[in-house]
């Protein structure tokens, strides 16, 4: 009995090594499958990543395969000049005294420029003081040379107008606004593809219309150098 045993061990011992080459064999099929996938990249999809790196590092968008989007470059771009901005404005502001006038920051549409109502206009008068349309024409200046869509908004407080040349609030807020917009396009030379106007009247205020003071905030232009990531949004591109 312990003969058959023996018999059956050495069999089993003998043909261990079929174990040892089918593993071979399987791990010699995955490597050739491995070479032949990498001999069989797609051409077209390698040069789209390619291109696309080369892209983004250039400042452009990018594409890959079915995806797409902005390049991180033109984020960093878009925010240097907002940074640039800033020191002049900021340099313009001290230089003029407008610091009670002229204020601006930054929100998740992009650099907001406020200019006080009453820098710009007397009362019930959408009409530019001549005097203040140099004003308006060197912060156009600042901005003439940056690649982003701005919009132009007109606010005013809740005090209702009804006179001869407006019969509300929204009416007078467009008007400023675009009233703005013809010195920033017809004296400043600004491209007016990239400029829009928007009145919000009384209906968007900064602080509550409870006080002189409050009122005299929400009355206001803001100029909008618009975030690049709204580019998306405008029609007509």
């Amino acid at each position: 009995m312990r003969k058959y045993d023996d018999d059956n061990d050495q069999k089993t011992n003998k043909e261990r090594w079929l174990l040892t080459y089918s593993d071979m064999i399987t791990l010699l099929m995955i490597f050739f499958i491995l070479l032949y996938t990498i001999s069989s990249v797609n051409s077209t999809k390698f040069l789209q990543v390619a291109t696309s790196l080369n892209k983004t590092f250039e400042g452009t968008n990018y594409v890959i395969g079915q995806y797409s989007g902005n390049s991180i470059i033109n984020s960093i771009q878009s925010n240097n000049n907002e940074n640039n901005i800033e020191i002049k404005l900021n340099e313009f502001i001290k230089q003029n005294n407008l610091q009670n006038m002229v204020t601006y920051k930054i929100d998740e549409r992009g650099l907001v420029i406020s200019l006080n109502d009453a820098l710009l206009f007397d009362t019930g008068s959408a009409d530019i003081k001549p005097e203040q349309k140099t004003t308006l024409m060197r912060i156009g200046n600042m901005l003439k040379t940056m690649p982003n869509y701005i919009r132009v908004e007109g606010y005013t407080d809740d005090v209702p107008i009804n006179n001869d040349k407006f019969h509300s609030n929204w009416e007078l807020s467009v008007i400023r606004a675009t009233n703005v917009v013809k010195i920033l396009v017809d004296d400043v030379n600004m491209d007016p593809k990239k400029i829009s106007v928007v009145g919000y009247g009384e209906y968007r205020p900064i602080v509550p219309n409870d006080n002189d003071k409050n009122r005299q905030l929400n009355r206001r232009v803001d100029i909008v150098i618009m975030n690049t990531d709204y580019n998306k949004w405008e029609p007509n591109k």
